[in-house]
């Protein structure tokens, strides 16, 4: 008996089947444009771009090459433009981490390393750059950094600096998301 329900089983199942491909997917006379064919994309290639993955944990680091914190998080307008970017301070691992929103146009990124501060010789390093800040009225500052070579087809930047210390920045009203 179990032999003959099983063999039934089967038949009704192959001419379930068989009716199934035998069906043609219907015509349609409709001459508009799908949406798949009105799609459009801005570009194929994005040279010069960041990617938004790779911004979060980012260091930021002082004017003095400090290490301050990272990106936790940017938050934008409903155009897409980053407006904040939430900073992750102290802590350990995430834990007792304190968050700070600062706008985000006060970061400055930098493509190159940090600047080697230990003792010895650093093979990797570039010759010392000076750069000038200010304007040419005999107040203008004069600083020298070393910096190591990095590449420039990263998706990313090196880090960002951010002019404050890690204590004025824990001092910062802590930033929360809102539900």
């Amino acid at each position: 008996m179990l032999m003959k329900s099983i063999a039934a089983g089967l038949a009704g199942t192959a001419l379930l089947a068989t009716v199934a491909f035998a069906q043609n997917p219907t015509a349609t006379t409709d001459k508009s444009p799908t949406a798949a064919t009105t799609a459009t994309t801005t570009t194929t290639t994005a040279s010069g771009e960041w990617r938004a993955s790779k911004m979060v944990g980012l260091k930021i680091y002082n004017d003095a090459n400090e290490s301050v914190g990272s990106i936790n998080d940017l938050l934008m307008d409903k155009s897409g433009a980053v407006k904040i970017a939430v900073i992750g301070v102290g802590g350990f691992l995430g834990m007792g981490e304190h968050l700070v929103a600062v706008p985000y146009e006060k970061l400055k990124f930098v493509n190159e390393a940090v600047a080697y501060t230990g003792t010895g010789a650093n093979p990797s390093a570039k010759p010392a750059a000076t750069t000038t800040t200010g304007a040419a009225t005999g107040t203008e500052k004069t600083t020298t950094t070393t910096t190591t070579a990095s590449s420039s087809s990263k998706w990313y930047p090196d880090h960002a600096v951010f002019n404050a210390t890690k204590d004025e920045l824990k001092n910062m009203p802590e930033f929360k998301y809102s539900e």
